[in-house]
This record gives C-alpha cells, sequence and structure tokens, in this order.
C-alpha cells in the first residue's frame, strides 16, 4: 500500500469516527444538557463521563483529518491547507471548552450534595450557565467552524479532482447550508437542535460520510500510475527513462539526466 493510498485509508476512518463520536455525545449528554434539576438530582454522571469521552475522541479525530490530510492537500495549495489544520484545531478546541463546561456541572452537582436547601435556586442557575456554555460552543465548533472548514476543504477536492466534483460539490453546499444554519440559530429563528437545524446538517454530514467511504474505497482520485511517482491531483511524475526522455528531453534537465 503506497503512502498516498495509507493517508487516504485513514483519513476516511478519522472523519468515520467523528461522526460516530460527535453523535454519541449528544446522545449520552441528554440528562445533563435537557434536565434543569440535574445539579439537584441523583445524576447520571457515568453517561456524562462516557458522553464527555466521546466529545474528546471528537477533538482528536478533528484534529487528525486535518493533520492527515495537510501532506497531500499542500500540494494544490499551501495557504489553504494550512488554514484547514489551524481551522481543525480551533474546531477542536472550541469542543474541548463544552467538555469542560458539561463535567463542572458533575462536579457541582457532587459537591453542593450536602448543600442547604436555601442554596437550589444558586445551583440552577450556575449549571444552567455551564449548560449554556455548553450549547454555544457546540454553535461555533460543530456549526461555524465546521462549516468554514468544510468550504475549504471541499473548495480543495474539487479544484484539484482528488475526490470526484459531484462529492466536492456536496461538501461547498454542505459547508454554505450549515453556516446559514448556524447564524440562523444565532438571531434565534430556530433551536439548533431540531427539525430544521437537523435538515440542515444532512448536507455536510453526507459530504464528510461520502469522503470517508470513497477515500476507503477508492483513495485520492489520480494519485498512483504504474511505473510513475505518486503525485495527488492528476499530475504523473515519470521515471527517468528512454520513453520519457523521447517524449519531453526539455523537462528532463539536460543530457546529464538522459538515460545512458
Amino acid at each position: 500500500m503506497s503512502s498516498t493510498r495509507r493517508t487516504a485509508v485513514v483519513t476516511g476512518v478519522l472523519f468515520l469516527v467523528t461522526e460516530v463520536a460527535a453523535i454519541g455525545g449528544l446522545v449520552l449528554y441528554g440528562p445533563v444538557l435537557h434536565d434543569a434539576g440535574y445539579v439537584l438530582g441523583p445524576g447520571a454522571d457515568t453517561r456524562v463521563f462516557l458522553g464527555a469521552m466521546c466529545e474528546l475522541v471528537l477533538a482528536l479525530a478533528v484534529i487528525g483529518t486535518g493533520v492527515a490530510l495537510f501532506p497531500v492537500v499542500k500540494r494544490q495549495n499551501e495557504g489553504a491547507a494550512l488554514g484547514y489544520v489551524c481551522g481543525r484545531l480551533l474546531e477542536a478546541a472550541v469542543i474541548v471548552v463544552g467538555v469542560i463546561s458539561v463535567l463542572s456541572v458533575v462536579t457541582l452537582r457532587r459537591e453542593s450534595a450536602g448543600a442547604p436547601v436555601g442554596d437550589a435556586d444558586s445551583l440552577v442557575t450556575a449549571a444552567d450557565a455551564l449548560v449554556a456554555i455548553h450549547d454555544r460552543t457546540f454553535l461555533l465548533g460543530p456549526n461555524f467552524v465546521l462549516g468554514a472548514n468544510t468550504l475549504v476543504l471541499a473548495c480543495l477536492m474539487y479544484r484539484s479532482r482528488l475526490v470526484p466534483r459531484p462529492l466536492a460539490a456536496l461538501g461547498l453546499i454542505g459547508g454554505a447550508l450549515i453556516c446559514a444554519s448556524a447564524t440562523a440559530v444565532l438571531f434565534g429563528l430556530y433551536a439548533q437542535v431540531s427539525a430544521a437545524g437537523s435538515l440542515a446538517a444532512l448536507p455536510v454530514f453526507a459530504w464528510e460520510v461520502g469522503l470517508a467511504a470513497w477515500l476507503l474505497a477508492k483513495g485520492f482520485t489520480g494519485t498512483e500510475v504504474p511505473g510513475g511517482t505518486e503525485v495527488p491531483g492528476g499530475t504523473v511524475q515519470l521515471p527517468n527513462t528512454a520513453e520519457k526522455w523521447a517524449a519531453s528531453p526539455e523537462t528532463v534537465g539536460g543530457h546529464s539526466l538522459a538515460p545512458r
């Protein structure tokens, strides 16, 4: 297996991990996100801890996709490729802030177990504030920043034809749509976890799953040619052979490089 093929497989696996971890974290966080009295009750701390682990795995996989893709996409546009890596780092950092806020609710619940009854209102207020921080990180990280990152990567893929253009076009649509949806949520047009929000997230979800499936099954398009050196984007560097010299001697660099 060539290095580019291995990169494609690793990237595909990491994209699938991000999808599974994101859904797992959202489901497992249910009690602390939707129960206003969680901080006063018996809690479901183990479930919340599992959700936090899912989101930490999500953050690591998000960074991994950027790092894994960088050697390939930098050959198309190094500035955009570096921007994608930085965007993925920012997305992961925002996710981790959300994890910290949720774990802080659990800590608050445990440390306030013997608190006077009169402190209940202040405890609920503090827990609500922490949950609100998580909700905003969820809006900024896996929505705004994810949308921007998707646009950058899909544009690189579309221009370089590293994946089929219809798939890359789906990424462009998904990135733009999720950014627009996040803006609508920010201005209170609808809730983030709602039918409208879920529909707006479907194209970017389909893009990431489709990209993962394509990379696992096919790899990057036009990166390998028998007898040549793999060069992503469809450009093939042939070995220094008599056939290459006969086809275009000026590209060899002079008679000193010609086969003898």
